[in-house]
């Protein structure tokens, strides 16, 4: 028969057991940027970038002269492809409602529809899969539905803020307002995938493991 004492010494130690139990826990990852901080300066950062290049208006069809081209919504698709269609959209609508002052009222509100109608498709086909080819192919998908919103836009807003009747609006959309588009879109797309990656590893925060934290872990477990 075993006495207490031979039982007491045939168990692990409590605190052998306790240190086996720590060096098994993988050490936990800390995140030492703070997100949230750093997603919402980096958000206005292009916000005030995408008001700055929008006053570069530059006319694509002769002889229209409220068709103009400006590269702000090169600082939404950036916003958004390095956080989200979510936080795309919320750059655009704030490019567009502090541009206000020289876009009018109507300008403001095509320039939402154009933002959200290609910053949206483009944000949630590149989050899949962040490669430059999802690039591509994320932002030619988010062209063409920018095009056909756009153009459905101008049938029901052109008509209220220029006077024009639907029908001549609809005469414009192949000599002006398509092609317009196509070159508008073309032209964001362009430019993007040429700035991109530069500016995402300045602006993209990355989490970083703690290495006191990995320290600490590792000296209770021994």
């Amino acid at each position: 028969m075993q006495s207490l004492g031979d039982v007491g010494a045939g168990s692990p130690p409590k605190t052998t057991v306790a240190s086996a139990a720590a060096a098994a826990t993988p050490p936990q990852s800390v995140n030492t940027n703070r997100w949230e901080t750093r997603q919402m300066v980096t958000m206005a950062i292009l916000v005030a970038l995408g008001v700055l290049i929008s006053f570069i208006d530059i006319p694509l069809i002769p002889g229209v002269d409220w068709l103009k081209y400006d590269p702000s919504s090169v600082a939404m698709l950036v916003g958004t492809f390095v956080y989200g269609p979510l936080a795309g959209a919320v750059i655009g609508t704030l490019i567009a409602l502090v541009h206000w002052s020289s876009a009018g009222i109507w300008g403001v509100v095509m320039n939402i529809i154009a933002m959200l109608a290609m910053g949206v498709p483009a944000g949630l086909i590149y989050r899949r899969n962040k490669t430059f080819r999802t690039a591509v192919i994320a932002l030619v998908a988010a062209s063409v539905v920018m095009v056909v919103v756009n153009l459905l836009a101008n049938l029901v807003v052109t008509p209220i803020y220029t006077g024009m009747p639907v029908q001549a609006v609809m005469g414009l959309i192949l000599p002006v307002l398509l092609p317009f588009n196509v070159i508008k879109a073309v032209l964001n797309s362009v430019i993007t995938l040429l700035v991109y990656k530069s500016i995402s590893r300045v602006i993209k925060p990355e989490r970083k493991q703690s290495a006191c934290a990995v320290s600490d872990t590792t000296e209770r477990a021994s």
